[in-house]
């Protein structure tokens, strides 16, 4: 989105068609909506415009639920915005320490501002980008008073009366299009003000699951999250919103429901030992908060292979950190003999799972030619140095 489709679609008649086209689900729904309103005489910016923010609210539903029905977005704001049930537990986090007005420096769209906002607190929301704090002021705007939107740098702000800081120090390329990487030295914000700033005001800094650990500040709590099996982001908490006694936290949400494990430092491996009647998945913020060897201990599980991130026992066991497999049997890893042993059990739905080897999950199954009608896990993963290919049940 460029000026003048902003300029465009903030009129009434603007967002007023965009609250008429509803729904757009594929390009075909895109094709016939620019089509019936260009011939009804609207301008192609207003088109494009109207267009575009119907398509992005209905992929938005996925983060905003309901909300995604009156806010107003850019594709790269979208693609960046924190999921709202995960930007309102981090909200509640500033109101449980006591802050009461929160700056987020690097706003975006302002979803994490419209969490903060929601339970309350005073928002200060400061994007460089002036499209996207435009966008951000109309979805703050019914908070009246209690958001305010600022164009400009995080490093400019005047943070003069706030408690906390929220920030996004990302190493991408700021606008409004689809999101494109820069060089690991190019963040925005500055990682060395970012942590500077971290240190004299409490902070919450949303990083990328993979940021590298070494850059952590010793003092901080670092909390890795997944959301219905995706690692999302890490966040680097700093001052009051740093939990004592907590430097590794992983924060499981699967189908709303959340779970949490929080440990002083990350967590000894457990021992390798050979394969049981049970494989256990390990969320992907135990992974990266390296609290594997906590799990398994909860479990009374060892690790299948001591550089491999699965777990697995000869007992059943339940844990809100992991994906839990009943085994049934190895399989050849040649590709013919592995088809043929999975067409003789008539398995035609399979879910593929990898790790330490080189392979294309859906390539793989396109080769193995399945039919049947029935569904099984299959895991390719190394023991050593050996190959091992394993079928197996979701429990």
């Amino acid at each position: 989105m460029d000026l003048a489709e902003l300029t465009a679609l903030l009129t009434p008649d603007g967002l007023r068609l965009v609250d008429e086209l509803g729904a757009i689900d594929s390009a075909d729904d895109v094709a016939r909506a620019v089509s019936r309103l260009r011939a009804a005489g609207h301008s192609p910016d207003l088109v494009s415009a109207a267009v575009g923010q119907a398509r992005l609210r209905t992929r938005a539903r996925a983060k905003f639920g309901e909300f995604a029905g009156r806010m107003l977005f850019t594709r790269a704001g979208l693609e960046q915005a924190t999921r709202l049930e995960v930007a309102a537990r981090h909200a509640g986090r500033f109101r449980d320490a006591g802050i009461r007005r929160v700056a987020d420096l690097g706003c975006g769209i302002g979803g994490d501002a419209l969490a903060f906002a929601g339970i309350g607190l005073d928002v200060l929301a400061v994007d460089v980008d002036e499209v996207t704090a435009a966008l951000a002021a109309y979805n703050l705007a019914p908070f009246g008073d209690a958001a305010t939107v600022r164009h400009g740098r995080a490093e400019d702000a005047d943070l003069t009366g706030v408690d906390a800081v929220w920030l996004d120090p990302a190493r991408r390329t700021a606008g409004h299009s689809e999101t494109s990487r820069v060089g690991a030295g190019d963040w925005s914000p500055p990682l060395d003000w970012v942590f500077g700033l971290a240190g004299r005001l409490p902070a919450g800094i949303k990083l990328g699951p993979a940021f590298d650990r070494t850059l952590i500040p010793a003092d901080a709590e670092a909390q890795w999250i997944s959301v219905d099996g995706s690692t999302i982001e890490l966040v680097v908490w700093t001052g009051a919103l740093a939990r004592a006694g907590v430097r590794r936290a992983a924060l499981v949400i699967r189908g709303g429901a959340a779970a949490e494990l929080t440990a002083a430092e990350d967590a000894e491996d457990a021992p390798a030992r050979p394969l049981g009647a049970y494989l256990h998945e390990p969320e992907g913020a135990i992974i990266r908060a390296r609290l594997i060897g906590e799990v398994a201990r909860t479990l009374g599980a060892g690790m299948l292979d001591e550089k491999i991130a699965y777990l697995t026992s000869d007992e059943q066991a339940s844990s809100p950190f992991v994906q839990s497999f009943r085994v049934r049997e190895q399989l050849p890893n040649d590709l013919k003999a592995l088809g043929r042993a999975l067409r003789e059990r008539g398995i035609g739905t399979l879910e593929i799972k990898k790790r330490g080897v080189d392979l294309d999950p859906a390539v793989l199954r396109t080769k193995l030619k399945l039919r049947g009608s029935e569904r099984a896990t299959l895991f390719v993963t190394r023991v050593g140095d050996a190959r091992v290919t394993l079928l197996a049940d979701r429990v």
